[in-house]
């Protein structure tokens, strides 16, 4: 049955015609006498002249009106159920939430930087014993090396061996043994030793000197490296506190100064990393005696510390999600450090600072930066979350630096900072705004951007010049951190080509557990009574399949149990 809506022409009378302005003007309609505007406008209940409800239209124009009750308003109906309803953000026209997400912002991010300016400025080495507990000749260096031209290396190895240490140990892989024995013969010292392994990993060439080192100091160096004359005696002056398990140096990078200015900018950009860590790990440690890392390039180490039974079984066997991680051996030695109690310091002084080398390229520092970011992950991660000990122990530091590696991205913090200290003040004069936005606009680019890096800019006034270029890698480099988190698994070096060789041994998945012998699992007392019959029987059982394996297989294939 076809339903046919039609018009239907109603003739009013006058008396109703008269009516049906009155109810209009009384409330219904727009009170102005424009009735058939107002009754187009809008839906109201209306009671039908006299003539029209004896109409036999009647029952139509109800049915009409009902489907219009209940079906007019439908399609704003389906609009709130398929589409729900946004969140408001009336919030942003708040200047109490922007005030709000400033000081938040504000104090998370420089706070430390204050106290951080202040620990460094008053921070002072261990002052140099009048009789001394240790010596230079209670010192033995471990050098690991990859180097492929072992020539190079002379420079920095004698400046080492002008220390007069006991012993300088030199590891390298198998295949780079002879050149490096060569070169050790050529510099005319006994107490130089040339040892070598199997691999290019510098946990496993560390693993194969330690066990031979007979003296109670034991320092490790990277192979280009230059020391001061002084080093050794002003790394040994902590080691008067027999809690000291480890002491590091300051250090800064060689400048390049007639390269083109596109190696000059790498160089320098080396050269404020160094300076901004030895501003960190000062203040860190003149607060609460700790550091996220000690420095690998040169740092020395009780040797009954690095002797122990369980570091070298732990440090050979760190695990990393699946594998075994045989990267990042600084930041376990940290660590190590931190879990057993042993203190640390950092003796910085011109007479105990170590020259070093970074890349002077684009493509390997950046390489080079994503090494470190990776290694500060996952070092901080362990740190936080795994072990736990800096909780306790470094409080300071666990908020300074462990925390700080996860909160600190400068792209996103100084953009939202300038932007919520302008939102913040909207209420206020507009002098007054533009004082308060270029206020936090100085001290954000001329005071946090250059306060670590004083000491570069004392030394070489000119270095001035790079400022902007800091800053702008400062940003980028919030980009790599996040490039890197993406990357956790992958350990390459990526900035020398000899560093890779064996890659595949840095992250290697761990073993499989034995198909034939396993460890039982833990059970209660009451469990351990009801099953000692069955547990007899079963370890016979065991016994039976691993015989039955043994006499199944050739000797070379006994390795697969």
């Amino acid at each position: 049955m076809d339903l046919i809506l039609a018009v239907i022409p109603v003739e009013l009378s006058a008396s109703d015609d008269q009516g049906y302005e009155n109810h209009i003007s009384n409330g219904n309609g727009n009170g102005n006498g424009d009735s058939q505007t107002s009754a187009s406008a809008h839906f109201f209940p209306l009671r039908a002249p006299a003539s029209f409800q004896t109409s036999p239209y009647l029952g139509v124009a109800n049915s009409i009106s009902t489907m219009e009750t209940h079906f007019g308003n439908l399609p704003m109906r389906l609009c709130g159920v398929l589409v729900p309803s946004l969140p408001s953000f009336d919030f942003l026209n708040s200047t109490t939430f922007w005030a709000y997400l400033f000081w938040i912002l504000w104090l998370h991010r420089y706070v430390r930087l204050l106290v951080h300016c202040l620990s460094h400025w008053t921070y002072k080495s261990k002052p140099l014993p009048a009789n001394p507990k240790y010596t230079n000749q209670d010192v033995t260096v471990v050098v690991p090396t990859i180097h492929d031209n072992p020539e190079e290396l002379k420079p920095s190895l004698r400046s080492l061996l002008a220390c007069n240490p006991a012993c300088l140990y030199l590891v390298t892989p198998y295949d780079k043994f002879e050149a490096l024995k060569k070169a050790a013969e050529q510099l005319g010292v006994e107490n130089v030793q040339v040892l070598s392994n199997t691999i290019a990993n510098k946990r496993r060439q560390l693993c194969e000197a330690i066990p031979s080192i007979e003296t109670p100091i034991t320092v490790l160096a990277d192979d280009d490296v230059t020391w001061p004359s002084k080093m050794l005696t002003y790394l040994l002056a902590p080691f008067e506190d027999d809690k000291m398990g480890g002491v590091g140096s300051c250090q800064r990078v060689k400048r390049v100064w007639y390269e083109p200015w596109s190696t000059r900018i790498w160089n320098w950009l080396g050269a404020a990393y160094i300076e901004r860590r030895n501003f960190e790990i000062t203040a860190t440690h003149n607060i609460d005696g700790g550091t996220s890392c000690m420095s690998g390039r040169t740092v020395a180490y009780r040797t009954e510390i690095l002797k122990g039974h369980d570091f070298l079984s732990e440090f050979q066997n760190e695990k990393w999600g699946e594998g075994t991680l045989n990267t990042d051996d600084d930041n376990f030695i940290t660590r190590w450090l931190v879990k057993n109690r042993w203190k640390t310091w950092i003796q910085y002084d011109p007479e105990c600072e170590l020259e070093t080398t970074l890349e002077n390229s684009m493509e390997l520092f950046v390489l080079q930066c994503i090494r470190w970011a990776r290694s500060n992950w996952r070092s901080n991660w362990t740190s936080l979350f795994i072990e736990g000990h800096v909780w306790k122990q470094q409080m300071w530091c666990t908020y300074a630096l462990h925390i700080a590696t996860f909160t600190s991205l400068a792209f996103l913090v100084d953009p939202l900072l300038l932007l919520s200290c302008w939102q913040a003040t909207a209420d206020w004069d507009t002098a007054q705004r533009e004082r308060a936005f270029w206020a936090q606009f100085i001290f954000m680019f001329g005071f946090t951007k250059v306060v670590k890096l004083v000491g570069l800019f004392k030394r070489n006034p000119s270095d001035i010049v790079f400022l902007p270029v800091s800053i702008i890698f400062g940003y980028f480099h919030g980009l790599i951190k996040i490039y890197a988190l993406l990357t956790l698994r992958t350990t390459t070096w990526g900035s020398r080509p000899d560093g890779d060789t064996n890659n595949d041994s840095r992250l290697q998945p761990l073993p499989r557990p034995s198909e034939y012998v396993a460890s039982p699992k833990t059970k209660e007392h009451s469990d351990l009574t009801a099953s000692s019959a069955s547990g007899i029987s079963d370890g016979f059982k065991i016994r039976q399949k691993v015989w039955g394996f043994l006499t199944r297989n050739q000797p070379e294939d006994l390795g697969k149990i």
